[in-house]
């Protein structure tokens, strides 16, 4: 299982990348692949999952074979406590607050090899998660459930569950599973609108898969840190607490104790000077990852995305009588581009006067519209650029 991995069911609505036809021969038999482009970076960010296949490098476009909508992150619905931090506990005193909220994640999964010595096999991953109600809904990333077959959490005194999958969100990484259990003891959620750079920060997860409720401290480095995870554009948490493979899932907490982040990624490795990069962590605002949680508990899915309705291909390079850029491979039937009168194989040139040369550039621009905003898209469509005025719809259509 590789973490921040594109590969896409239909119903998760997230962008496909597929090779586009030469213009002389438009609709060829469908052929899918895996394409994988890494951007020219050094250092890349990197995913807290841990197991066999697991900690895939996250700087890279990794094309996926199912095709999917582009839309806008969910909008913040959840109600959360203010913090002070004047009032800060000791490391100690957060840890004995927060610890019996975090679990142990241990996945099984299946995956498919090809070649010579191909074959099905059986893989191992962990990660962390954070219990959200007594009764055993547990918030985690996508990330670390994706694929899995089965899933087993261990709780801070020991307990072995079995936990099924309640909803997944590829777009925000964020998953809830649940466990039949009552008693337990959920995080008190804070207020991750209210955290500011250099508050208290303590991030408890289950580093390299082995070691859970470990407990690392720093500070909130940064907030608003907008990083793009697997072409997704992400505005995240920055902290210097100690984020290992195995941490994804895990909570971030702030100066009382309070959840205010679904740890989710770490950047590392060297510059291009030779740098070594340390003390880069990020991690989902609660708010955002909450109002995602509410829903996947409700109706399974996202509901309240502001979708374009199509379906896109990222051409890197002229190539095939193609220009670079961002191309629509299809529409959706019933959806907002068709009823606007967009076509496959339509290069957008720009939406709402914002250039689009990549899916990172489309998610960026929807991540700030609402449904029902119309935006107005620009296609070049054989040589001509084409104008549509695009009513944005809910993702639930």
């Amino acid at each position: 299982m590789s973490e921040f991995n594109t590969n896409q069911d239909e119903n998760t609505f997230n962008a496909e990348y597929t090779e586009m036809p030469s213009p002389q021969n438009p609709k060829p038999k469908k052929e899918k692949k895996h394409h994988v482009m890494p951007v020219v970076i050094s250092a890349a960010l990197v995913g807290a999952l841990t197991g066999a296949g697991a900690g895939a490098a996250v700087m890279y476009f990794t094309k996926g074979e199912d095709p999917a909508v582009v839309y806008k992150a969910a909008d913040n619905t959840h109600s959360t406590e203010t913090v002070s931090e004047t009032n800060a506990l000791s490391t100690t005193d957060i840890a004995a607050k927060a610890a019996p909220s975090v679990v142990e994640i241990n996945i099984r999964g299946v995956a498919t090899t090809y070649g010579l010595f191909g074959g099905v096999y059986e893989t191992e991953s962990a990660g962390s998660g954070v219990i959200i109600s007594e009764d055993g809904y547990i918030i985690t990333n996508n990330h670390v459930v994706e694929g899995g077959t089965e899933i087993t959490v261990v709780t801070s005194d020991g307990t072995e569950y079995n936990a099924e999958v309640v909803g997944t969100d590829e777009k925000s990484d964020i998953a809830v599973i649940k466990v039949d259990a009552s008693g337990l003891t959920p995080a008190i959620i804070g207020n991750s609108d209210n955290v500011q750079a250099g508050d208290k920060a303590v991030v408890i997860g289950n580093p390299l898969g082995t070691l859970g409720g470990t407990v690392t401290d720093g500070i909130i480095s940064a907030v608003n840190r907008e990083i793009t995870i697997d072409n997704e554009t992400m505005s995240l948490l920055q902290t210097n607490a100690t984020i290992n493979s195995g941490n994804s899932g895990g909570g971030l907490f702030d100066g009382q104790g309070n959840l205010i982040g679904i740890v989710n990624a770490k950047e590392s490795g060297t510059t291009s000077s030779g740098t070594t990069i340390e003390g880069l962590g990020f991690a989902i605002p609660i708010n955002e990852a909450m109002d995602v949680a509410e829903q996947l508990m409700t109706y399974g899915t996202v509901t309240n995305r502001a979708t374009l309705g199509v379906h896109v291909s990222e051409v890197t390079q002229d190539t095939r009588g193609y220009k670079a850029g961002l191309y629509i491979t299809d529409v959706v039937r019933g959806g907002a581009a068709e009823a606007a009168g967009l076509q496959a194989y339509d290069r957008i040139v720009s939406v709402d006067g914002t250039d689009i040369t990549s899916y990172a550039d489309l998610s960026s621009v929807l991540n700030d519209k609402q449904v029902g905003d119309t935006v107005t898209v620009m296609v070049e469509r054989n040589g001509e650029n084409v104008m549509a005025d695009v009513t944005l719809q809910a993702s639930s259509n």
